[in-house]
């Protein structure tokens, strides 16, 4: 199994399969337009500006489990990364990430990148998975952690 598998809808509401992303670099974010770590979208595009050349992505996936901090429709949301951080990576609809309607994709992910203390449910906002160029999951890295901290990581896959 790899990401390749699965399909989600963008801010549009069409459906995209993953497999469009093959032999990439990929950096999948659950976000949020009201959450402390919100201005990691700077940081986040910062890294996508500096690293598309070499087949790098980032999948921001909007997500209301935690605090309520996602309220808006699509619409909202893309005006928000717009308006506010320039945002140029691809954007998806909003989803679950963690109970029974969690989206197939984010099951994938934490099934094969535990959290702390093996737990696989995502904690919160901003939680990342990076993924190789085959598809696979190789890390999960905490909300609290800046997305430039992960350039070595990144460059490694690259």
């Amino acid at each position: 199994m790899s990401i390749y598998e699965y399909t989600a809808k963008d801010l549009k509401g069409n459906e995209v399969p993953l497999s469009e992303y093959r032999d990439y670099v990929v950096l999948i974010v659950n976000t949020a337009s009201k959450c402390g770590f919100t201005p990691q979208y700077e940081e986040l595009e910062q890294l996508y500006k500096e690293y598309c050349d070499q087949k790098f992505m980032i999948l921001g996936f909007p997500c209301n489990q935690f605090g309520n901090q996602e309220p808006g429709s699509e619409e909202d949301i893309n005006e928000f990364c717009q308006v506010n951080y320039g945002v140029t990576f691809p954007m998806f609809a909003k989803v679950d990430v963690n109970g029974d309607d969690a989206h197939p994709l984010f099951d994938y992910l934490k099934d094969n990148a535990k959290g702390l203390l093996g737990s696989k449910a995502v904690k919160w906002n901003f939680t990342k998975f990076l993924v190789n160029r085959n598809g696979e999951v190789v890390d999960r890295i905490a909300s609290a952690t800046s997305p430039l901290k992960m350039k070595s990581d990144i460059e490694a896959l690259l």
